[in-house]
Formats: structure tokens, C-alpha cells, sequence
């Protein structure tokens, strides 16, 4: 589930005036994984983070750093695509890397760090 219920981990994790965001997939808010394109992946693991920061008071304005794990490099510019339009002009920090994820179907993870 986007909120960790289901395993063993926090969504979000406070700690030294930063929030650390697990990484998301592009779960729904009824825990649904959506197989889609990867800009629609892309939007959902985005809406999570928002959501997760927005229950702590922060914003994506607050985010400095976000790491991003694709799982077929030619999603890449797609992907920045939906990326950009999310945080606009607000560039934190950020890592990409291609990787398989744990599960079927997941074309994108997202994790974020904000300051609070």
C-alpha cells in the first residue's frame, strides 16, 4: 500500500529536520498498481510523494533531493517529461538509475527528501 501498511516500513520517516520518503511506485489510492505508460507512472509515484509531504506540512517546493529508479532506459525521456511538469521550475537535486524493481509491472520508483 502507498501508506507502507503492508510492509514492513515507513512511508515517510522524520529525522534531523528532513523527511524521507520510501520509495514509491504508482500505486493508487485504493493500493492498485497501475501498469500504464511510464509518464502516468511517473504522475502517480509523484501524487504519493506530494501526498506524503503534504501531511507533513511540506511541499514539493521543500524537496531537495530525489533519487528515481527506471526499469528500461528508453522511459527516460518520457519520464523527465512528466518529472518536469510535476516540479516546474524547482530543481532539487537528483539521481536516476535503470534497475529492476520488486515488482511486475513497476516501470518507475520515486524517493524524495525534504527539508522541513
Amino acid at each position: 500500500m502507498p501508506d507502507g501498511s503492508s510492509a514492513p516500513l515507513s512511508a515517510a520517516y522524520a529525522a534531523a529536520g528532513f523527511l524521507f520518503t520510501s520509495g514509491q511506485l504508482a500505486f493508487d489510492e485504493a493500493g492498485k498498481l497501475h501498469t500504464g505508460d511510464i509518464a502516468e507512472q511517473t504522475r502517480l509515484c509523484l501524487e504519493n510523494i506530494h501526498r506524503l509531504l503534504t501531511n507533513e506540512g511540506l511541499s514539493l517546493q521543500d524537496v531537495v533531493k530525489v533519487n528515481i529508479w527506471l526499469t528500461d532506459a528508453s522511459d527516460f525521456r518520457g519520464f523527465n517529461a512528466a518529472y518536469s511538469e510535476f516540479f516546474g521550475e524547482h530543481r532539487p537535486a537528483r539521481s536516476t538509475v535503470r534497475s529492476d524493481l520488486m515488482l511486475p509491472g513497476a516501470k518507475v520508483e520515486i524517493e524524495a527528501i525534504a527539508a522541513y
